[in-house]
């Protein structure tokens, strides 16, 4: 499996920013569905964005639709989800998931289809 870490949470304020980075390895995230995830206190675990292999399709939930671009850098080898205009709200541990994907389907939509997982990074927006 391929192997992430994610990077970028911290303390900020409402109405701020963060991006989160998500480094893979072993493999190229071109060959590879994308997506974030958030588990707050006391929530379960939902999907914030993925990303299709090809990078053409993307989903978002409805509470950050606009506002959380997810991408990715063939590049650097490396996913992204640029939060901007932060709440309250999405004080969460965000983690980084991925899985091989052969494209044309819309599995990468669901958590339950990836397999391989980061260890998550803290984001907490202050009031």
């Amino acid at each position: 499996q391929v192997q992430l870490v994610e990077s970028g949470g911290g303390l900020v304020q409402a109405g701020g920013s963060l991006r989160l980075s998500c480094a893979a390895s072993g493999r190229a995230v071109s060959s590879l569905a994308m997506g974030w995830f958030r588990q707050a206190p006391g929530k379960e675990r939902e999907v914030v964005a993925a990303i299709s292999k090809s990078g053409i399709s993307t989903f978002y939930a409805d509470s950050v639709k606009g506002r959380f671009p997810i991408s990715k850098d063939s590049a650097k080898n490396t996913l992204y989800l640029q939060m901007n205009s932060l709440k309250p709200e999405d004080t969460a541990v965000y983690y980084c998931s991925a899985r091989q994907s052969f494209g044309g389907n819309n599995r990468y939509t669901q958590q339950s289809w990836y397999t391989s997982w980061g260890q998550g990074t803290q984001v907490t927006v202050s009031s």
